[in-house]
């Protein structure tokens, strides 16, 4: 059997680790040996309205005995981007591996803000571009790595209020079948995290509310799963896996949900195709500040 990915004294870069699932896989790569970059835009110096900051995440992990830096990022900004790359390898000497786990979502099909749409495209499908790119030399120095991205089931069905933010998730798991092919001779595999339960990120819970959210995963279980992702040797690569369809074949991801979901409850892994019905979205954004409301 082909030896697995050994994470130890790797470095690895995560996007969106100030709350949710970054802060989840930030932490679970740390515990697995890693050092590890976290990057954002919320810092203590300057949070957003999603409770949750770098300097929260560095503490958590430094209080693990791990070690950790924040790369405040605005990753809206190519140049920021590429900066956030160019600190993690200059910091801390290499990198080995990149997790392109953030996104931002706004309410909208065809009425979306062209603003907003335009920034949901920017953050969750182009930063990851900009990133890989950036990060390729530096996993090729390293002789081989691993990107990771983290899409979501909103990128294979049309769920009313997320037109764009579907668009983007979609684009994104094949923007990961395209480099897992242009860097399969690197030693550098490319997948693609998909996130078809419901996990109870601060961002998730802010779009939804009022929700019933018992049968809802915490992070860490998602982060359980992108963990096993990363440790798969470099021919484990091009893959587009989701929670369900993992926990089934790997028996990992055990729920800890208080209202666990059915064990043979199946996964969604293929495009929708056909005429979905026309509902309200069970989605809302969140007040906006009046800096948000002036996002370019």
């Amino acid at each position: 059997m082909t030896a697995g990915y050994d994470l130890r004294d790797k470095v690895a870069l995560v996007t969106g680790a100030s709350r949710g699932v970054g802060a989840a896989i930030a932490r679970a790569l740390a515990e697995a040996g890693a050092v590890v970059a976290c990057a954002a835009r919320s810092t203590a110096s300057h949070p957003q309205r999603t409770p949750g900051t770098l300097d929260e995440t560095v503490r958590r992990i430094e209080a693990l005995g791990g070690r950790a830096i924040a790369v405040p990022t605005n990753l809206a900004e190519p140049e920021e981007v590429e900066a956030m790359v160019a600190t993690t390898a200059e910091r801390l000497g290499r990198l080995d591996v990149l997790v392109n786990n953030a996104a931002v979502t706004f309410v909208g099909d065809l009425d979306v803000p062209l603003a907003k749409h335009e920034l949901m495209m920017a953050i969750n499908l182009t930063a990851p571009l900009i990133a890989s790119r950036a990060a390729v030399a530096h996993l090729r120095a390293a002789g081989g790595g691993r990107i990771l991205n983290v899409s979501s089931v909103a990128g294979l069905l049309p769920v009313p209020g997320l037109m764009s933010y579907g668009i983007s998730k979609i684009g994104l798991e094949h923007l990961t079948i395209d480099l897992a092919r242009m860097l399969q001779d690197d030693d550098i595999a490319v997948n693609c995290f998909r996130i078809d339960v419901p996990v109870e990120s601060e961002g998730f819970v802010a779009n939804t509310p009022g929700l019933d959210r018992s049968t809802w995963e915490p992070c860490a279980v998602a982060a359980e799963g992108m963990l096993w992702m990363l440790r798969q040797p470099a021919t484990y690569s091009g893959r587009r896996e989701s929670m369900v369809g993992l926990r089934h074949r790997e028996g990992i991801m055990a729920s800890r949900a208080l209202h666990p979901p059915h064990p043979d409850a199946p996964g969604i892994t293929e495009l929708f195709d056909g005429l979905a019905p026309n509902t309200a979205t069970m989605f809302a954004d969140p007040a906006l500040t009046a800096e948000e409301e002036d996002l370019p």
